[in-house]
């Protein structure tokens, strides 16, 4: 009889019309956002529409974000990143390459002792913990975890509920670490004139890296097709991108959203018994990439705030919308080192899996 009243609430939330359900979420996006920029919250224009996206799936809504508006708005955030990256990172890689290549292996490696630990100790079934524990992008691991076998519910919800983990921490580490005492802060310009050129290039960049993504079949294909292409021509040709603010906030809400979305109940009941632990790991796993950040700062006298959302455990399009928010933070660096460990990730991930597995078993 416990269950009953949850079960009617689901059941009333799925009546109402898909109209009304997104006009609750829109409105509460607002309410949440707004305060959030109220408090001067880096990232509030992804966090807010993500709290209340996570309100409405565990309270039955049964809308999602369309696939092509949610590609639409990964891409936007992968021109974005792509138009942010300068040519004066790669000396720095180059010359610091052991100590990029040192940080993405201890990062992957303290991620799968960690999925090693769930699984061993029959927390959660199989590999499931060793996806779901995976420092990359949170839908390309919960795709390839299906390929792969694991219960893609758990991994999602390990996945998910650790962007929201590390965009929270992120945003709020670096609200506290800038300091904006006597900054006056520029007004947005929601709508600024349209440059034709820019605007265009950037239209260009998302449907053309959108497709190669596509046809290469890369994990996240439009995020991380939309970022190389964009890349490419931004840093090979000179191509300039234009972004207005108005583009970015309707992106920013989607992935928002997006997220939030996947949280329905279900899925938060299957995983209840395990939240401890896997709320354990997370944190575990934030405070062991915030020390990599420490030590990188002070080996390459860089800025603090710039390390830690370097080596955060976070999904790359949540970690550069908050970079991206954030005062005097390089986003080329940030992205250089997130990328090298989420292309590591997806290299070594399958035969992580497998040996976790076999290891498990014994």
């Amino acid at each position: 009889m416990d269950s009953l009243p949850d079960q009617s609430t689901v059941e009333r939330m799925a009546r109402i019309h898909k109209v009304w359900q997104w006009l609750a979420i829109l409105i509460v996006s607002i309410l949440f956002a707004g305060a959030l920029e109220f408090a001067a919250l880096p990232a509030a224009l992804l966090i807010g529409p993500m709290l209340a996206a996570i309100v409405a799936g565990t309270n039955g809504a049964t809308v999602r974000v369309p696939r092509p508006l949610f590609g639409s708005a990964q891409a936007v955030v992968g021109c974005l990143v792509a138009g942010s990256i300068s040519a004066g990172i790669f000396p720095v890689f180059y010359k610091e390459w052991p100590l990029f290549l040192g940080a993405v292996v201890a990062t992957v490696a303290a991620s799968s002792l960690l999925g090693w630990l769930i699984s061993r100790w029959r927390i959660l079934p199989g590999t499931t913990a060793v996806w779901g524990s995976s420092p990359g992008a949170a839908t390309a691991m919960v795709l390839m975890a299906g390929a792969f076998g694991a219960d893609q519910r758990l991994v999602a919800f390990m996945q998910y509920l650790r962007v929201i983990f590390v965009s929270m921490t992120a945003a709020l580490i670096a609200r506290m670490w800038v300091d904006t005492s006597g900054i006056e802060i520029p007004a947005v310009v929601w709508f600024p004139p349209i440059q034709p050129a820019a605007f265009a290039a950037t239209l260009g960049v998302a449907l053309v890296g959108s497709l190669l993504g596509k046809v290469l079949r890369l994990p996240s294909p439009v995020f991380l097709g939309t970022f190389i292409f964009g890349a490419a021509v931004h840093l090979g040709l000179g191509v300039t991108m234009q972004l207005p603010h108005w583009l970015l906030a309707l992106s920013y809400t989607l992935v928002g959203w997006s997220i939030g979305l996947n949280f329905t109940r279900p899925i938060l009941r299957h995983a209840t018994r395990a939240l401890p632990q896997i709320i354990g790991s997370i944190v575990v796993l934030i405070a062991f990439c915030g020390g990599l950040g420490f030590i990188i700062s002070r080996l390459l006298g860089i800025d603090p705030l710039t390390a830690y959302l370097a080596t955060s455990p976070g999904g790359m399009d949540s970690v550069a919308i908050i970079a991206a928010a954030a005062q005097h933070v390089d986003i080329s660096f940030v992205m250089a080192l997130q990328s090298a460990r989420f292309l590591v990730v997806l290299l070594v991930g399958p035969s992580v899996a497998k040996l976790v597995a076999k290891s498990v078993k014994q």
